[in-house]
């Protein structure tokens, strides 16, 4: 009798494209959906702290700013996908290899080095905020049974853990083309929390006691926040916003999942416009209502940091949709690192079992589980690795905006232009290069202005940080 066969199984030998790879399927609905889950993290529920320290007019450009550049910029990546010719052109699977193909293969290393480089971080950071998610459960309960003064200060080591092990577990999915079903769970998940922290926020301004302090310039100087800290703080406001909408580091990888007919840039673009355009209303609700609920004193996360403590069942359903939409996130940011390692580790020892040999594995009601022991151990132990770092710095958040803000730069404005105009072929000084070259000295300096911004936390964290204290 034959064995079940299910998207469990790593190839399936009768499904190629025509150029020799496996034939994709990915459609607009799951390139949206694996755009939102890479855009949409937890980071959208501290948008209202975010939008204090600019004011209501800068924060509410700079949010409109951002998803507007983020938009061209993908936009011009779908282009490049395919390359001389944008649609019969040959495939660039990766963002590297596109940057290789077009530029050349020493720009194509520095493109490496901040794309692996942001991917780990941001693996890093997801760890982190998952577990405390995870915390602020715990808490939500502590607070709604012993009262709002109780001290319920809660380890997030052992979270951290359980965030790393179901990774590990969702790891030893084969590839990206695996992974559409867990982009939509995650998407929804990510709409879940954003519209409970939403409808929260706004049962606050409409509730009768609702009195807090808003301004159009944000937090006032000599008031709220001495100079200094206002400077500060709206450096890395600016570049929370910033990298808030990147997700350039996985863009081509997720354009390489849709099937080539109808040709995949007309399809990109039309899912990137999607997929922005949602972010962008969620996030502007969510800074701009959230910002109006707390005022200037809003938290830096109004469902972790305990902005809402009731209905604790509410702010526990949304904390769950943001454990669920991150573990899903991890994975979108994770299997472009595994497959780098994967396809480097073959080319190096094609003849090794270790690397090439698959083993069989029937499980029931699922199907064949085909297991390759070089993946299942480097993938266990990258999670490992990962989860031991955000224990030893669970202020890791600030170390990751200091690595967004020097991969924002190169993987979402430089490369995205430079490979624009080199396909383009267009002509030096003309309208369209100085635009696209005025864009990419403005994100070079909101850059180094988040590096500042990020480099100051860190600072600070560090004159208070106590290994494996709780919070």
């Amino acid at each position: 009798m034959a064995l079940q066969q299910t998207n469990f199984s790593i190839d399936d030998p009768m499904k190629y494209d025509d150029d020799g790879l496996i034939r994709r399927t990915g459609t607009w609905v799951t390139a949206s959906a694996h755009i939102v889950t890479a855009v949409i993290g937890s980071g959208v529920l501290s948008l209202a702290w975010a939008v204090a320290q600019l004011g209501w007019i800068v924060g509410t450009i700079v949010l409109l700013l951002f998803s507007l550049i983020t938009l061209i910029t993908s936009c011009m990546l779908a282009n490049c996908y395919r390359y001389p010719d944008r649609i019969h052109g040959i495939r660039n699977p990766t963002y590297m290899t596109m940057v290789k193909s077009i530029l050349g293969g020493v720009q194509s290393k520095y493109c490496a080095l901040a794309q692996y480089t942001n991917l780990v971080g941001v693996t890093i950071g997801f760890t982190i905020t998952g577990s405390i998610s995870m915390v602020a459960i715990k808490k939500a309960n502590c607070f709604h049974k012993y009262g709002h003064e109780a001290d319920c200060s809660t380890s997030s080591y052992q979270f951290m853990a359980i965030f790393g092990i179901s990774q590990i577990v969702l790891s030893q999915i084969p590839n990206f083309h695996k992974l559409s079903w867990l982009s939509i769970i995650a998407a929804i998940m990510s709409f879940g929390y954003a519209s409970i922290g939403i409808g929260l926020s706004i049962a606050k301004i409409i509730g009768g006691d609702h009195h807090v302090k808003t301004g159009l310039t944000g937090l006032v100087v000599g008031v709220d926040v001495t100079q200094t800290e206002k400077l500060w703080n709206t450096f890395q406001a600016i570049g929370n916003i910033a990298f808030a909408y990147c997700f350039s580091m996985v863009i081509v990888e997720i354009q390489d999942t849709l099937k080539s007919s109808p040709p995949e840039n007309q399809v990109m673009k039309k899912s990137s416009s999607i997929g922005i355009a949602i972010t962008t209303f969620f996030y502007s609700l969510c800074g701009l209502l959230g910002y109006a609920a707390f005022g200037n004193n809003a938290p830096g996360n109004f469902l972790t940091g305990f902005g809402f403590y009731e209905p604790y069942w509410l702010v526990d359903i949304g904390n769950i949709f943001i454990i669920i939409h991150l573990v899903g996130a991890y994975q979108v940011y994770a299997q472009p690192l595994y497959s780098a390692v994967e396809n480097l580790g073959s080319k190096q020892w094609p003849q090794s079992k270790f690397m090439t040999k698959e083993y069989h594995i029937r499980i029931p009601c699922v199907g064949i589980w085909r297991i390759n022991m070089f993946k299942l151990i480097w993938r266990t132990i990258y999670v490992i690795i990962i989860t031991l770092i955000a224990m030893i710095f669970p202020f890791f958040n600030n170390v990751v905006g200091l690595l967004g803000a020097i991969s924002f730069f190169p993987l979402t404005v430089y490369f995205p232009t430079e490979m624009y105009l080199k396909q383009t072929k267009a002509a030096k000084y003309s309208p369209a290069w100085l635009g696209l070259k005025m864009l990419s000295v403005f994100c070079l300096m909101v850059s180094l202005v988040a590096a500042v911004g990020s480099v100051e936390g860190i600072i600070s964290d560090l004159k208070t940080y106590k290994l494996f204290k709780p919070n």
